[in-house]
């Protein structure tokens, strides 16, 4: 089952300022790639078939979601994707993030400071999200796989809050909405 690694106790030497973290959980982005490649193992070896939806029949023209862990420090989930569904441009809020791919393939498109770059995410691949990162997944139309694509997503501190975003018209990003949630990857057509 999951579980939050353990991770050794602060030094008792004093720290100068540049050594003292600034980043809003203890958990780092290889600390969450962890979890979300136990996560899929989990996954893959029924771990959380309880949580599936009913009959083993995966949604085809929706996309669902089941929180797998949650605590002070970290959110799970198991995410399906389907065809023709986008997230929109988003961040995490105060939350760090990754994913790991169990089927299908995923296409990114991230914020890249001038503009959007694409990136495909296929079963056994990994990624993690520092904080400010905006970027828009999405099924992979052009992945082989029946049925939906699926990924596991970790988030620490937990999600509260996701803000949307457009590129303008002279190449930068304008902040359209924010939203409190607990849910992750909010699917829009």
């Amino acid at each position: 089952m999951l579980s939050t690694p353990v991770l050794s106790a602060p030094s008792r030497t004093r720290l100068s300022s540049r050594s003292v973290s600034t980043l809003p959980t203890r958990l780092r982005p290889p600390d969450l790639l962890r979890i979300t490649d136990q996560g899929a193992s989990d996954v893959l070896e029924g771990r959380f078939d309880h949580l599936l939806p009913d009959g083993g029949r995966w949604p085809t023209d929706e996309r669902w979601a089941a929180r797998l862990h949650s605590d002070d420090d970290l959110d799970v989930w198991l995410i399906s994707w389907v065809p023709d569904r986008s997230t929109e441009l988003h961040d995490h809020a105060g939350s760090l993030g990754a994913l790991t791919v169990l089927s299908g393939s995923l296409l990114e498109y991230r914020w890249a400071g001038t503009g959007l770059k694409q990136r495909r995410l296929d079963a056994g691949d990994q990624a993690s999200f520092p904080l400010g990162w905006v970027h828009d997944v999405m099924h992979d139309p052009t992945s082989a796989t029946t049925g939906p694509t699926l990924s596991v997503h970790a988030y620490s501190p937990p999600l509260t809050a996701m803000s949307y975003y457009e590129v303008t018209e002279r190449s930068t990003l304008r902040r359209t909405r924010s939203e409190l949630t607990d849910a992750p990857e909010k699917a829009t057509l």
